[in-house]
């Protein structure tokens, strides 16, 4: 539906020039949403998909298992949309403190990424709200280190930004003024919290996401903290056990669409077109993370089972394999410490997991072994791979 603008605009004096700021108005959007025909069938396709993956997390062996390894697709993903260019194996390196030539500045993001994730979800199952604070918490856990930990973290911005171009004068977009920032955050925290205006969860979720980036309220990771505020949504709501549904993969292959889109809703008030491109995006990925968690599960357990058929040794290979099962990429000394084993033992087992060709050793050294859990791997890098590879 095409409304007017979703706001109004303040000149403002910014880098020499006088350029106008875009201050959005506040939520739920006037006139109200019109439910109706392709937006209503994607809602509750959504709803749907949303609600299998969260009933099939629950039949996960171990669900602590896929949540570690999903949680990095997702950090690596939506920090590709922001430029980094590490892949999903130098992530898992890192974490190892095994890392030579990795672009340290692009995995220190992605890791930052993880750990704000992990606060974040950490904070909500405690019980603290989902607000401003906790928005600001999680900005600050982002910005902890590397490139952007110069750039206010956990503190909203305090001057002009801009998207696109070299300045403010020739910007694709310009948010609100910093003066503004306080104010159109407390509406849409009041937004977030509102239980009378009747929008289901994963409309609020779409809406939410839209006016946080068009706040834009930080310096430096907008993007990644906005994606984040779907997810906390659906977690926080209920309508998600487990923090299992990301978008970024789905943006990323779907990145000019989503800024058209964006830009729409500001100019023309037209939300039924995002919020129908945003809920089949939610219905394709829950339906992806659906999916991935079967594959995994049966490669688990045929893995499993070529591995008991192995005889006398197939009891401490087991052993080897859960502890690859939880991190896909380890050194011999690691996976002594996980499972208990000796070194001959640890280092006879992961000798038969790559004569079975579970296992791919990556180093090529006598000594300090590391090994890759390959076909594990496979499955959680698609879609992940950088245009640089």
């Amino acid at each position: 539906m095409k409304r007017v603008e979703t706001g109004r605009y303040e000149m403002i004096s910014a880098g020499g020039q006088t350029v106008r700021a875009f201050v959005p108005a506040p939520l739920p959007p006037v006139p109200p949403l019109a439910f109706e025909g392709r937006l209503q069938q994607a809602l509750e396709g959504a709803g749907l998909a949303v609600g299998r993956l969260d009933g099939a997390s629950a039949l996960l062996p171990d669900t602590s298992l896929f949540l570690y390894a999903y949680v990095r697709k997702e950090a690596l993903l939506s920090s590709q949309i922001e430029g980094t260019q590490s892949s999903f194996s130098q992530l898992l390196l890192f974490e190892l403190d095994e890392a030579p030539g990795v672009p340290i500045d692009d995995v220190v993001e992605v890791s930052n990424y993880v750990a704000a994730l992990d606060h974040g979800v950490a904070r909500l199952r405690e019980g603290f709200p989902l607000s401003n604070r906790l928005i600001r918490e999680i900005h600050r856990v982002l910005l902890s280190r590397g490139r952007g930990s110069a750039k206010a973290p956990g503190e909203f911005r305090r001057s002009q930004n801009w998207i696109g171009g070299s300045r403010p004068g020739n910007a694709i977009f310009v948010p609100p003024p910093h003066t503004a920032v306080p104010d159109c955050m407390a509406a849409l925290e009041r937004f977030l919290h509102a239980e009378d205006d009747g929008l289901p969860i994963l409309v609020r979720a779409g809406l939410a996401h839209v006016q946080f980036e068009t706040i834009h309220p930080f310096f430096d990771g907008n993007g990644r903290v906005g994606r984040l505020l779907i997810t906390f949504l659906l977690c926080h709501a209920g309508m998600l056990s487990e923090p299992l549904l990301y978008l970024s993969l789905y943006l990323k292959q779907h990145r000019a669409e989503y800024y058209a889109l964006l830009d729409r809703v500001r100019r023309e008030g037209d939300w039924e077109a995002w919020l129908e491109f945003f809920l089949q995006g939610i219905r394709v990925v829950a339906e992806g993370a659906v999916e991935t968690a079967q594959h995994l599960s049966a490669l688990f357990r045929e893995d499993r089972e070529r591995i008991a058929r192995t005889g006398r040794r197939a009891g401490s290979t087991l052993r080897v394999h859960e502890a690859l099962k939880a991190r896909p990429i380890l050194s011999l000394p690691a996976v002594c410490e996980r499972t208990g084993l000796s070194f001959p033992a640890v280092s006879s087992a992961m000798d038969l997991l790559a004569e079975l060709n579970v296992v791919r050793e990556l180093t090529g050294k006598r000594r300090n072994r590391l090994f890759a859990y390959d076909q594990y791997l496979a499955l959680l890098s698609e879609g992940t791979e950088t245009e640089a590879s």
